[in-house]
């Protein structure tokens, strides 16, 4: 049976669309992920766009939505990324908070340091829930 990922912050912009990314490229037909934000941007910030397309994914074909726009089921993880009491509940079988610094105003290496930091979470996390990582 699939585990289901839900991955949190403000915009759903940066961060919890990287990490969406991540989850699907390491976890394949294993999970389904979803992202959304509290407060959500209405738009994929195109530095992300660009530093998982250097990993070979297209975040370009993501849309920025609100927790309205999720399907409402119990997940197996629900991360938070810096939303703080901003995070609304979401009914979860683990919940974790990945204190990340938001990357939007960030350039170069500064946010690539961020999308990596993201993505060696992803892994502890997979592996946490049993999924194996290809």
């Amino acid at each position: 049976m699939k585990k289901n990922l839900l991955f949190v912050c403000i915009e759903n912009s940066n961060r919890s669309q990287m990490a969406q990314a991540f989850a699907r490229l390491l976890g394949g037909d294993q999970l389904e992920a979803f992202s959304a934000g509290s407060k959500p941007s209405g738009r994929v910030n195109p530095k992300a766009i660009a530093a998982m397309a250097e990993l070979g994914y297209d975040l370009s074909t993501h849309d920025s939505k609100s927790l309205q726009d999720i399907p409402d089921i119990e997940y197996d993880l629900v991360v938070t990324m810096g939303c703080g009491d901003e995070c609304p509940f979401v009914r979860a079988k683990a919940r974790a908070d990945w204190a990340l610094p938001d990357p939007r105003h960030l350039e170069g290496a500064a946010f690539l340091a961020v999308r990596d930091e993201i993505r060696l979470r992803m892994l502890a996390a997979l592996q946490q829930l049993g999924i194996k990582t290809g």
